[in-house]
């Protein structure tokens, strides 16, 4: 009996002691609950049991939620951007160019080197001096496999028939990337399937931006069958999340990003067909490496405002793709 007395005295001061500083006790949020996010129910739970065993006083809180979307807008509110015309692009099925000859592409954008250095080809891994890895592999006429290019922009050197291996492998639209600085030779294209990008005014602020509207950018890609161009030609892919919704202030910076994603949609390089970093599926559209804002009015996922430093990254990305301010002045 007494041993129950003391037992009852404890839990009755603990809980005398929880009472007291429930008032002052700093929430601990606990990020979606539901378990896709950072901290797990089931950590937070084992969590919170150690903490009221060491007599600490815990409130589990969920966070707050993203804000997706801006509160609604009217049709007759939407209005186009200026200094560009038209509301939409749609892209079609790539039709393929009679293709050009690798040799040539190669050629166009690489200088023969008499005496390489002896140091390695980073495509074929073999050194400059020495035959190309792809010798024997690859045949081209009027490529030999010792010959070693320049390219004309970096300077980076490689085999030419290693140039002409890796362009084979790629999209085959023209266009060269140096493999070790990625400077691009020509106007690089990728590989995005059919779909529409609209775009226009709404009358609604980023935070961060208080001083103007939002620019809003709606892409709609449809499921459909794999391409010649794409990792399993002839099969279905998928195409999870759309419409999806992206967002930009409406400023001069705002408009110049706006304009260069318009050129990069053009040229089929805002998706690709790949795998989900977000699920793991396998065969669905997915972004190619230039990010978007797709959360209005918070940043709690990183990928909505206020963000000081987008605009500047993705110009950044932009560049990388092959798409700058030159671009704007055809």
């Amino acid at each position: 009996a007494q041993v129950s007395f003391l037992e009852d005295g404890r839990q009755a001061k603990s809980a005398a002691m929880k009472i007291k500083l429930a008032s002052g006790v700093p929430a601990l949020p606990v990020k979606n609950l539901n378990g896709t996010g950072p901290v797990h129910p089931a950590l937070a739970g084992m969590t919170g049991i150690l903490m009221c065993a060491a007599g600490l006083p815990v409130c589990l809180t969920r966070a707050p939620k993203p804000i997706l979307h801006p509160p609604p807008v009217n049709k007759s509110d939407m209005k186009p951007v200026p200094g560009i015309n038209g509301i939409c692009r749609k892209t079609k099925k790539k039709h393929l160019k009679k293709s050009k000859n690798p040799e040539d592409v190669v050629r166009r954008y690489s200088q023969k080197v008499k005496n390489p250095p002896d140091e390695d080809c980073t495509i074929c891994m073999e050194r400059l001096v020495s035959s190309s890895g792809y010798e024997g592999i690859l045949r081209h006429k009027g490529i030999k496999p010792e010959l070693v290019g320049k390219l004309g922009k970096c300077g980076h050197m490689y085999h030419l028939l290693c140039l002409v291996a890796m362009y084979n492998n790629g999209n085959k639209d023209g266009s060269l990337q140096c493999p070790t600085c990625k400077a691009i030779y020509g106007e690089k294209t990728g590989t995005q399937p059919p779909g529409k990008m609209e775009f226009h005014i709404i009358p609604h602020s980023l935070p961060g931006y208080l001083d103007c509207k939002t620019i809003r950018i709606v892409y709609d890609v449809p499921a459909g069958i794999q391409g010649p161009e794409h990792p399993n030609p002839g099969k279905k892919f998928t195409a999870r999340g759309f419409p999806r919704h992206c967002y930009l202030p409406d400023n001069e910076k705002g408009r110049k990003a706006l304009k260069l994603l318009i050129v990069a949609w053009e040229r089929r390089l805002i998706f690709t067909i790949g795998t989900s970093n977000t699920t793991g599926e396998s065969d669905t559209v997915v972004w190619n490496e230039i990010h978007h804002k797709t959360e209005f009015g918070s940043n709690l996922t990183g990928h909505g405002y206020p963000d000081p430093n987008y605009l500047d990254n993705v110009l950044a990305e932009l560049m990388a793709q092959g798409v700058s301010e030159a671009n704007l002045k055809d």
